[in-house]
């Protein structure tokens, strides 16, 4: 994925139904992670799968599907939150998740 400057990670390492399943600290805890690892390994495009636990992580409350505002906390890569592939995610079906993953390909391919 780096090839394609794009970083796409999970910010808790275990397996759930759903987000609220998730203890805040959690979300923290993964959310520093996060931000070492995107150092680290500098993609162009960060995508965080989940609107829900990015806004936990993140402290970010108004934060949307799509991409966000620049944020210095992830240096020069750009962030772009995408929906949940859960089947208990009942805003998205199928095709509204590849027209958000499209979109994200689309910008990346843009660079």
């Amino acid at each position: 994925m780096l090839a394609l400057g794009l970083g796409i990670t999970n910010l808790v390492n275990r397996a759930t139904a759903r987000a609220d399943e998730l203890a805040p600290d959690e979300l923290l805890a993964g959310g520093e992670r996060l931000v070492r690892t995107v150092r680290q390994w500098r993609p162009e495009w960060l995508a965080v799968v989940g609107v829900t636990a990015y806004r936990a992580a993140f402290g970010r409350k108004e934060a949307r599907i799509g991409p966000q505002p620049d944020d210095p906390l992830f240096g020069p890569a750009r962030v772009w939150v995408l929906p949940n592939p859960s089947g208990l995610n009942a805003h998205y079906d199928l095709p509204a998740l590849a027209e958000a993953f499209g979109q994200l390909k689309a910008a990346a391919n843009n660079r």
